[in-house]
């Protein structure tokens, strides 16, 4: 295995790490190491004071960081995506007869804003708005972008026992901790972190497991990929709290035998910084985001399991199309047209990205569905 040099890794986050592997053994799974690197207090990426979403990569002076962002989400992109969304949103609030939006991960809080002003601007009632947010410094950029609507909005960072409304996660699935699994000369292992034998970084090893994939990968090749029981507990979970109202996700992905085809031998884990894309996890922890793509079959196994209705599963781009984004593109400034053509092209964001509805009681009809509803490939 070849050794990964840490040297921009915190101490603190080196000791956490390391803590953690002296506790297991020497070696513990990918998904406790991706929950470390994102979510450790104070030190993971997520927890850490960097700006993380926006449309521009870091600008240095006077060999210093003075701004910029890692990755761009699609409301930095365009408004009219939280614009678009909100006839959505709109529509299930009545159709649940529920006044609560609950938005899990809401990042630097532009979505939040283009809801609720989207809704003030044609004069609807506001939902009460609650945002489900772990990190401490994201919460406090949310909070000011947001401070016009500081009567409206309020913070959690758990969830009630009971749940009622419409619940909201763009980009949220796809930072949820992952297993990996490796099938090398036939034989199925969990690839986990052990640390280099130097002192200093991670390695990759492989342990024998009875964890296999949910879908059978054809042919008797090398294939590396990944298991999400940690997003298929979460939406659980939301299930068994929610009394009443509809749930609805945004994140790339694929359906089961899409994820698991055979020509996806190298997995999906992927990590951003300053608008560069790597496949090492293991390098610069703690100061770049790790991902890996969504798994929707499972999600909507997961909700059916605790009791929820799939309703409806297509793209992104017929997803907005479906809820009226084509007369807000062309009432818009010819720029901001340009722009929003992102969130719909096909070789962008359009097909990438999916959308899955999830419903609690009676199935009803949401608009974004109306038309190119894919349910049935999952």
């Amino acid at each position: 295995m070849n050794e990964r040099p840490d040297e921009e890794v915190s101490p603190g986050l080196r000791r956490i790490i390391g803590d953690a592997l002296a506790a297991a053994a020497g070696w513990i799974g990918f998904d406790t190491f991706m929950a470390l690197a994102l979510y450790a207090p104070g030190l993971g990426y997520y927890a850490r004071d960097s700006l993380k979403f926006g449309a521009l990569p870091y600008q240095r002076q006077d060999g210093r960081t003075v701004a910029g962002s890692d990755f761009v989400t699609a409301p930095e992109i365009s408004p009219l995506f939280g614009q678009t969304l909100a006839s959505q949103l709109q529509q299930a609030l009545q159709q649940t007869q529920t006044d609560t939006l609950w938005e899990f991960g809401a990042g630097s809080g532009s979505l939040a804003l283009q809801l609720l002003n989207s809704w003030a601007e044609q004069g609807q009632p506001l939902p009460q708005y609650r945002i489900v947010e772990l990190s401490a410094t994201l919460r406090a950029r949310q909070q000011a972008t947001l401070a016009a609507f500081a009567d409206q909005v309020q913070w959690v960072d758990a969830l009630p026992a009971q749940l009622t409304g419409v619940l909201l996660g763009n980009e949220v699935l796809d930072a949820m901790p992952v297993k990996l699994l490796a099938r090398v000369g036939g034989a199925w292992f969990e690839r986990g972190v052990a640390a280099a034998p130097s002192g200093s970084g991670w390695v990759w090893q492989d342990r024998p497991t009875e964890l296999r994939p949910p879908y059978e990968v054809a042919g008797e090749h090398d294939y590396l990929t990944e298991i999400h029981p940690q997003a298929e507990a979460f939406i659980r979970t939301l299930a068994e709290r929610l009394v009443a109202g509809a749930a609805f996700f945004i994140d790339y992905g694929f359906p089961e035998h899409e994820y698991y085809h055979p020509q996806r031998h190298m997995g999906t884990v992927m990590c951003h910084r300053a608008h560069q894309a790597d496949p090492d996890p293991l390098v610069l922890v703690g100061h770049k985001d790790i991902t890996a793509h969504v798994n929707f079959t499972g999600i909507a196994l997961a909700a059916q399991d605790a009791g929820l209705t799939v309703l409806g599963y297509c793209n992104q781009a017929r997803f907005l199309i479906n809820s009226g984004i084509g007369p807000r593109l062309d009432a818009a400034p010819l720029a901001q047209r340009a722009q929003a053509q992102h969130l719909l092209m096909e070789h962008e964001m359009g097909e990438l990205f999916k959308v899955i509805g999830l419903g609690r009681g009676q199935p009803w009809d949401p608009l974004g569905f109306a038309q190119g509803d894919r349910t049935h490939t999952l």
